[in-house]
């Protein structure tokens, strides 16, 4: 019985080492959609979190509209093929492209070096900022006041990330207005987002008759945007490479930026 015991664990263990290998196989042989396949579907489909204005949100018929919407919009006219929508929280848009659920990723994505070991990257389309924003009246008032401060950020962000790397006491949501309801009840110090979004923000919370935000002048970071996708779709991306310069060039990103009162840095600035 003894020997039996044995040999039963070492086909158990065999099999298990087959099942993985199996599993590893095929998840390698997942790929992104290429240009060819893209156009034979008749359309590119997105992963996006619409609660990070001006770049995504829902209007009033909860449609998701927005400065990226817009741009992919253009770039799906270029490409002949339809812009379908597909909303979730920010933390599982990046894994959802990577598993290759989805086409293309978007929420105002940071390219960092980590983010490209596992996602393929456009070119930037624009430069970011990650700004600071507290209470009106707060003691802080610049990036190194934060030490040993309350922050709170949304989930799976460059904004997290970068709070963490400098060790201040994070507070992760999965939604920017939940961040920002953190600073307004006094549960952290400070709020950190993206610099377009947090303006649009503030400006509708400094509207209402509650407490003020400020967003301060001192950014956490420079930060380039671009759309994310999962490798294999090195020659779709290429395409929307071209296109994106096209759009760069004869001013068209900026006048969608315009469009929705938003600043606009070129990517060639940093």
């Amino acid at each position: 019985m003894k020997k039996n015991s044995v040999l039963v664990k070492i086909l158990v263990t065999a099999l298990a080492i087959l099942m993985v290998a199996a599993c590893l196989t095929g998840c390698s042989k997942k790929k992104g959609k290429t240009l060819d396949e893209v156009k034979k579907a008749g359309k590119l489909v997105i992963a996006t979190s619409p609660d990070f204005p001006p770049f995504e949100e829902l209007d009033g018929s909860k449609n998701v509209v927005g400065i990226e919407i817009d741009i992919l919009q253009k770039i799906c006219d270029e490409l002949g093929v339809e812009l379908k929508i597909e909303q979730m929280a920010f933390e599982s848009v990046l894994a959802g492209v990577q598993a290759c659920k989805y086409d293309v990723g978007v929420s105002g994505i940071t390219v960092t070096e980590t983010r490209k070991k596992n996602t393929l990257f456009t070119d930037p389309y624009c430069l970011a900022a990650q700004a600071i924003v507290v209470t009106e009246g707060s003691a802080i008032t610049s990036k190194a006041d934060l030490t040993g401060k309350k922050v709170s950020v949304q989930t799976a962000t460059t904004a997290e990330e970068s709070c963490i790397a400098a060790g201040y006491d994070v507070s992760s949501f999965e939604a920017n207005s939940d961040a920002e309801a953190a600073l307004l009840t006094g549960k952290v110090d400070a709020w950190v987002i993206d610099d377009l979004t947090a303006a649009e923000m503030v400006a509708v919370n400094n509207a209402g008759s509650g407490a003020k935000l400020v967003v301060l002048d001192e950014p956490m970071t420079t930060e380039p945007y671009a759309f994310a996708f999962a490798f294999g779709s090195e020659d779709l991306v290429a395409e929307i490479n071209k296109i994106l310069k096209s759009m760069l060039d004869d001013g068209t990103i900026k006048a969608i930026f315009e469009k929705y009162n938003a600043p606009f840095t070129s990517p060639s600035s940093n």
